[in-house]
C-alpha cells in the first residue's frame, strides 16, 4: 500500500488536485561565436579550459557546475573561464553540442 492508497482511506472524499509537471531545463543564452575549449598542462597535470562567452556570468556557472556533475570531476570557474580537471575536450564538445553552443577546439 502506496502513500496515495493511505490518503484515500484516510480522506475518501477528498479529490487531489492534479499539478502539472514543467521540465526544468537550465535557460543558457545562446550565442554566435564559438566557446573556445582549450587544452594546457598545469603543474604537470592536464587540464580543459573553456572561454569566449559572451552571456552572463551566472549562466556560465551554471554551465560549469552542470559540466562538472555530467562529468563527475573537479574544476573552477574564474576570470570568465571554466577551469576542468583532466583532459575532456571530445566528452564537453558533445556535450555543449548537444546543447545548441557552438564549439572550436583549440591545440591538439
Amino acid at each position: 500500500m502506496d502513500l496515495q492508497d493511505q490518503l484515500k482511506n484516510l480522506f475518501p472524499d477528498h479529490t487531489p488536485e492534479e499539478i502539472p509537471k514543467t521540465e526544468k531545463k537550465a535557460n543558457v543564452w545562446l550565442q554566435e561565436d564559438p566557446i573556445l575549449c582549450k587544452y594546457e598542462k598545469r603543474k604537470g597535470k592536464p587540464i580543459t579550459i573553456l572561454e569566449g562567452y559572451t552571456g552572463a556570468d551566472s549562466d556560465f556557472k551554471k554551465l560549469a557546475k552542470e559540466l562538472k556533475t555530467k562529468l563527475s570531476v573537479g574544476g573552477s570557474f574564474k576570470d570568465d573561464k571554466i577551469i576542468i580537471q583532466g583532459d575532456y575536450r571530445d566528452k564537453i564538445m558533445e556535450i555543449l553540442k548537444a546543447k545548441g553552443f557552438n564549439v572550436k577546439r583549440v591545440g591538439g
